[in-house]
């Protein structure tokens, strides 16, 4: 398992709602992100995959 878990974020940092389209993450995820433990990253990115997956399904 890795030391650290990079942040999704691409940049690209449009909110919709309160999802953003360029990482997957909500506003609130976002912001707590740097307080976030390893585990709860690991889930955060697993289900910002999962969101921008849906995301691109719409589109």
């Amino acid at each position: 398992m890795p030391k650290t878990i990079e942040s999704p974020c691409i940049s690209v940092c449009k909110l919709s709602e309160d999802l953003c389209i360029g990482c997957g993450r909500t506003l609130e995820e976002i912001r707590r992100w740097k307080t976030m433990q390893h585990l709860e990253k690991s889930l955060t990115v697993k289900r910002a995959e999962q969101r921008l997956k849906h995301i691109t399904k719409i589109d």
